[in-house]
């Protein structure tokens, strides 16, 4: 495959042509949303940036060594970034040369077999059943607005949608009758994620006024902010934040924490590992494992036995704080 430069406009404009098409490459055949694809070039920016001070440049990538790549790894220390910042710039890196390699326009990788900084040991926070129950169950605004709310918090708690996922979400998408939403994931893989009795509830009676929200504006957006557009990321932040001040939460609340305590929640329960990382969305449990598939018969089984907020869960798993999953 040949690479093609990007348009003058789109990211990575000022970068060298090789890295314009390899930006070219993730945004059309790998269906990448153009805000990874600005962050893929705001990476490669930053590397060629420090390449000049060396007299290098990506545009001679031939020229690149390992000592260019661990030097590089050293003034971000220095600059104090972040080790998972710094390891996601390393992961842009080795992206943009196994593209070289595979259309043979590198034959040697100057990242190969260098090792991310060693992570802080971050734990992950999840509320406790009770405490996602109460946000669910929150005071919300009267009317359409409230509705949308609940119905959102629903969507991110009871499947367990990233926050681009829900927002991304069209009417159609929606089978309230079938107890599922379809799903566009990450590199434009789709996947059915099952509805608790809730969430159903929730979004029958948000349908059933959204009209009121969506008045003048052509669009099949599930989720639309008050002038009837899309809902924004910042937006939904909003919501997820005074639905839990609402509920008495003491801690910080975003939508990444009701998805990460739907996973925590379905696992307390009995769930096993491959259901829930389909319900996630997630291509693999580990760098080692592939992707394994399972029929959706079986995921509605696991999750109708485990999820809280389900129909015919027989319990809620205890109320304890939750550890790390992924």
């Amino acid at each position: 495959m040949s690479s093609t430069g990007a348009a003058p406009s789109g990211p990575g404009a000022d970068l060298p042509e090789v890295c314009q098409g390899f930006l070219s490459f993730l945004e059309i055949e790998k269906g990448y949303s153009l805000a990874t694809v600005r962050a893929y070039a705001a990476d490669l920016a930053q590397f060629e940036t420090f390449l000049s001070r060396r007299a290098r440049s990506l545009a001679a990538c031939e020229a690149i060594a390992r000592e260019d790549a661990t030097a590089f790894l050293a003034e971000l220390h220095r600059l104090r970034q972040k080790k998972s910042s710094m390891a996601r710039k390393l992961s842009s890196l080795r992206s943009f040369f196994r593209y070289l390699l595979k259309n043979q326009l590198l034959t040697i990788n100057p990242l190969a077999g260098l090792r991310n900084p060693k992570q802080e040991q971050r734990q992950l926070r999840a509320l406790n059943v009770d405490q996602a129950v109460a946000v669910m169950e929150a005071q919300a605004a009267p009317g359409v607005l409230g509705l949308r709310d609940l119905a959102l918090a629903e969507v991110l708690y009871g499947s367990g949608l990233r926050v681009s996922e829900a927002l991304s979400l069209t009417v159609d998408d929606v089978r309230t009758d079938r107890g599922f939403v379809r799903v566009r994931g990450k590199g434009g893989k789709e996947r059915l994620a099952p509805l608790s009795q809730a969430a159903k509830e929730r979004l029958v009676e948000y349908l059933g006024l959204r009209q009121e929200l969506a008045a003048g504006s052509p669009g099949q957006a599930l989720f639309l902010g008050v002038r009837g557009g899309p809902l924004t990321r910042r937006e939904a932040q909003r919501i997820v934040a005074r639905l839990a001040a609402g509920a008495g939460i003491g801690q910080s609340v975003h939508p990444h924490t009701l998805r990460h305590s739907f996973a925590t929640h379905l696992l307390q329960a009995g769930a096993d590992l491959r259901s829930v990382q389909e319900m996630l969305g997630h291509s693999r449990l580990s760098t080692t494992e592939r992707y394994t598939h399972l029929d959706l018969r079986h995921i509605m089984e696991v999750y109708d036995r485990t999820h809280p907020r389900s129909e015919r869960t027989g319990q809620r798993p205890g109320g304890k704080d939750s550890g790390e999953s992924e």
